[in-house]
């Protein structure tokens, strides 16, 4: 076998393509919601009357972050009962 050439075979069911195709959905439509949060309130810091509104903003996409990982979490659990034992654990190119 010459060096370098390595060969990955994965088994992906439908219904596991289909839940992480969604998952991975949910997962960028929060990471947006974030950036806006963001943008929105830093523009809003240029503004005395506005700060504290943009203050919020802030305290929002902070709370969006702190989803990130429970979306994650929440695929991880669906995606484990749909597996076999062996192949339990089997998530490290997972996002």
């Amino acid at each position: 076998m010459a060096e370098g050439n390595y060969d990955i075979h994965l088994r992906i069911g439908r219904e596991e393509l289909v839940i992480r195709q969604r998952y991975q959905v949910i997962s960028i439509a929060n990471d947006v919601l974030i950036g806006l949060w963001f943008l929105v309130g830093s523009f809003m810091f240029f503004s005395e009357t506005l700060t504290f509104t943009g203050t919020w903003l802030f305290v929002i996409g902070s709370v969006e972050m702190l989803i990130r990982p429970v979306i994650r979490l929440i695929r991880h659990l669906h995606l484990q009962r749909l597996r076999s034992p062996a192949a339990a654990g089997d998530d490290s190119f997972d996002f």
